[in-house]
């Protein structure tokens, strides 16, 4: 996607920005709405719902730190969103997109949903609720290069509804931002440590040389060089530790992705015996030789 200067009109029909907005942009053919799934029986009736167009179903489903999504389209949208505010309980936000001045016809739409799912299962930032993926809609050149405009003006309007699933991951060189911050600082607090239970530490954290959904302070992001695994009761200790290669966005938030440098590597136990409860139900941050010297919990914070 190109980054160039642009102008978005927000209006908020309501006077509430968490239930409704319609987004415009200069210079676009296009029209957004973002809505609340609890103000779709609301504004159902919009115009805007009988043309056309293109949406997305974002929300998250039970004990899933990804996002899950539904992308679809329809000649007239409005029957396709009632059907899923009926039969789809996981969503509770929705995008629509249209065209200003009806320009957008059945292949249009169909290849911009084409597309949308490509870019989300190339990113691996959410969870498709969509099955199969569709065969690309055959369009003529001059349709294509005129479709692909619209999309991208969709692509830079996501990030504004907090929506980044469709971005791909910026990933962190550690190395480089450690370079970075020994040069502003020599006491960095350079190791994050994690809580974790025994399925997710064996199949993640020993297996898959990665831990993610991690939330991480901004100012500890150029820091961070090693990660530790705090195990859970029954075992309350740490007891691993891994370098850490690079770090990535992870799923549609402010979470992370950590990925090792090699396998963890398996340090004496230290026991968090008489620790205050719950210290280390999140993230906390140390220094590596404060932790690989420690002899008891309070020597590590």
């Amino acid at each position: 996607m190109n980054k160039r200067p642009y102008t978005i009109k927000l209006y908020m029909p309501n006077g509430n920005p968490n239930s409704i907005k319609i987004i415009e942009k200069m210079n676009w053919t296009g029209v957004g709405i973002e809505m609340s799934r609890d103000d779709w029986e609301t504004h159902k009736s919009r115009k805007e719902f009988d043309q056309a167009g293109i949406y997305v179903l974002i929300g998250y489903a039970e004990n899933s730190d990804l996002p899950t999504i539904y992308i679809g389209q329809g000649d007239g949208i409005r029957k396709r969103i009632e059907s899923h505010y009926k039969e789809k309980e996981f969503w509770e936000k929705l995008i629509v997109f249209v065209s200003s001045n009806k320009g957008l016809n059945r292949g249009h739409i169909t290849w911009l949903e084409y597309e949308l799912i490509k870019i989300a299962r190339e990113h691996k930032r959410c969870i498709l609720d969509n099955g199969n993926s569709p065969n690309e809609p055959i369009l003529t050149e001059a349709e294509k290069a005129d479709t692909n405009e619209f999309l991208q003006e969709m692509l830079s309007i996501f990030p504004l509804v907090e929506v980044k699933i469709f971005d791909k991951a910026k990933i962190i060189d550690v190395k480089q931002h450690n370079k970075k911050a020994l040069k502003e600082n020599k006491t960095i607090q350079d190791t994050v440590v994690v809580p974790a239970n025994e399925d997710g530490f064996n199949e993640t954290f020993l297996n898959q040389n990665c831990w993610y959904a991690i939330r991480i302070s901004g100012g500890k992001l150029n820091e961070i060089k090693y990660i530790a695994a705090y195990q859970t009761a029954p075992i309350s200790a740490i007891t691993y530790y891994a370098e850490v290669e690079s770090i990535e966005a992870y799923g549609d938030g402010s979470k992370y992705k950590l990925n090792f440098k090699g396998k963890a590597k398996k340090i004496e136990p230290i026991k968090f015996t008489g620790a205050t409860q719950g210290i280390l139900q999140s993230p906390r941050y140390t220094n590596i030789e404060k932790l690989l010297q420690a002899k008891s919990w309070k020597d590590v914070f």
